[in-house]
């Protein structure tokens, strides 16, 4: 994928991108722990708390984690990545039809990329791997703020489904 003067490739992710990945983990908590704090009440430096999850997703055939990563250009800037996507496959409860469904847990694109089609190719390419899979469903969930990723998710394909609401019964999170 060429994007302005910069090539993309995306790619599934291996446990050499991890320490990469960390950091733009830590932007997208940063980011809806801003939106909402008692729903995203993350622990300091939540990239940690993620790692050894994150490989073990990596490295299972049930998980789907894609990178987005620039390449190389003419003068030799070298290759880093710009986003990213996990999801993951979920049991259902055995009260319903369906056993297992695809659960996109992460979508981050870093903010000089966007508008360029990566989240839309990431998002399309992990609706390939879990048909090709077997799974009959995905799901995920959109922060109420994040109107952009939403109308992304329509446009692939995804609908509203349920509205997740909350209450908060403590009067504030621990230090």
């Amino acid at each position: 994928m060429v994007l302005g003067s910069s090539q993309v490739t995306i790619r599934f992710a291996n446990a050499a991108d991890v320490p990469a990945l960390l950091p733009l983990i830590d932007k997208i908590c940063a980011l809806h722990q801003a939106w909402d704090a008692s729903k995203y009440g993350f622990l300091p430096e939540p990239g940690k708390h993620y790692e050894s999850w994150l490989i073990s997703q990596i490295e299972t055939d049930r998980s789907v984690v894609l990178v987005a990563e620039t390449q190389p250009d003419a003068m030799q800037t070298p290759s880093h990545l710009v986003g990213f996507l996990i999801a993951t496959t979920e049991e259902e409860i055995p009260i319903y039809y369906l056993p297992a469904f695809g659960f996109v847990h992460d979508l981050w694109v870093e903010p000089a990329y966007r508008q360029q089609g990566i989240a839309r190719q990431l998002v399309l390419w992990t609706i390939d791997c879990f048909r090709r899979m077997g799974i009959e469903q995905i799901r995920l969930d959109v922060a109420m703020r994040n109107q952009a990723a939403a109308n992304l998710f329509r446009s692939c394909g995804f609908r509203p489904s349920t509205q997740e609401m909350l209450i908060e019964l403590k009067d504030s999170w621990p230090e």
